[in-house]
């Protein structure tokens, strides 16, 4: 689910759409040429190709003051009619680009402003541009789409402020490549465009997949810590149901044994294993069993040694208490079952069961909780 969530959100956070070749193209366009002839200049601009590149040649001429020629991206709807589109998902241009001879071109991007574009009317369009400089051999170039410069003669032209720099690109009726004031005049060049293709980044898409990954993972690791919990849960149930016929409270319950050694030794452990100074030498004294047979005895009878059985009665027990609730401590609780040191209790306990008495004690609390 996250590699399938991370592949989405990323692809829709990493956007791009090809313009060129114009058979890949997601948008519908035609190249049109623009240039200074509507004013009464010279300015020529010759369309090569348009279907793998954009390839074109211009020649300014200085008949008018602000000589120019371009060709134009113009958009156009299913129709084949002029129609703006929404670029407001792209935040760059790229491509290679060739000139012959070396030239600074002009890109610009045509948007319109509420307010002040007239529809079909260009020149009432914002135009903000940028320039980049080519030369005979290929270069990459990447422009940022929301960075572009309006023209101060546009501005003044509708009586704007210098600063209202701001616009929108979610009507965008055409794409503009050009000369610029710096473009050698009376001379041929040719320009020639491959790989164009818009790009965008949109970081909700990023910052939406990490708050989904951060619930999601989360959700499992309670998930996980759950079914943890409720495994231990069970596994420290049976374990202290298997460990009950060695706590000293059912050991005085017991049938007699047949053996009044064995039988003297367990009644005697099982009564006095809560006392914290109980040794091998008070149990010969309190049974009268000697100690190789006290040892003998436990280890064929329970297979366990003196101190193992000893231990065991005594954390048992202690499990029992725990598991029990109450108002007890965890050290209140080891002194009762004979253990002075209750860091020396915490280790032997989590020995036996795999965690610490306090947590023991929390898991049952909790799943007592849980069953109510």
């Amino acid at each position: 689910m996250s590699a399938l969530l991370s592949y989405i959100c990323v692809q829709r956070t990493f956007t791009s759409a090809v313009l060129l070749p114009s058979g890949e193209s997601q948008f519908n366009w035609q190249a049109a040429v623009e240039t200074d002839a509507y004013q009464g200049g010279q300015s020529a601009a010759v369309l090569q190709d348009d279907r793998f590149s954009l390839d074109f040649s211009m020649q300014i001429s200085d008949a008018v003051q602000y000589p120019f020629a371009s060709v134009a991206l113009q958009f156009n709807g299913a129709d084949g009619q002029p129609e703006p589109v929404d670029l407001t998902r792209f935040s760059e241009i790229s491509f290679s680009v060739k000139c012959s001879p070396a030239n600074v071109i002009l890109f610009s991007v045509l948007t319109f402003e509420e307010g002040v574009s007239r529809r079909g009317d260009y020149l009432s369009y914002r135009s903000p541009n940028s320039y980049f400089s080519c030369d005979s051999q290929w270069s990459q170039v990447t422009l940022d789409l929301t960075r572009l410069e309006t023209p101060q003669w546009w501005l003044e032209q509708f009586n704007l402020k210098l600063s209202m720099t701001d616009y929108e690109l979610n009507q965008v009726p055409k794409l503009v490549f050009g000369s610029s004031y710096q473009s050698p005049p009376a001379v041929e060049s040719r320009v020639q465009i491959n790989g164009l293709t818009l790009k965008g980044r949109d970081w909700f898409y990023l910052y939406l997949l990490a708050a989904i990954l951060v619930l999601l993972w989360l959700a499992v690791a309670i998930s996980l810590w759950r079914e943890h919990t409720r495994a231990l849960t069970q596994s420290l149930r049976l374990k202290l149901q298997q460990d009950r016929p060695l706590v000293a409270y059912q050991q005085l319950s017991v049938e007699p044994r047949s053996d009044v050694e064995k039988d003297s030794i367990v009644r005697y452990l099982a009564t006095e294993y809560a006392n914290s100074d109980l040794n091998l030498d008070a149990v010969v004294q309190g049974t009268g069993v000697g100690r190789t047979k006290i040892n003998a005895i436990l280890k064929s009878e329970l297979g366990y040694t003196f101190t193992g059985y000893l231990n065991k009665l005594r954390l048992t027990e202690a499990a029992r208490l725990l598991s029990q609730g109450g108002n007890s401590n965890v050290s209140e609780i080891a002194y009762s079952v004979g253990y002075k040191n209750v860091s020396y209790f915490n280790k032997l306990f989590k020995e036996e069961y795999g965690c610490t008495p306090k947590s023991f004690k929390d898991i049952y609390k909790s799943s007592s909780v849980d069953k109510q």
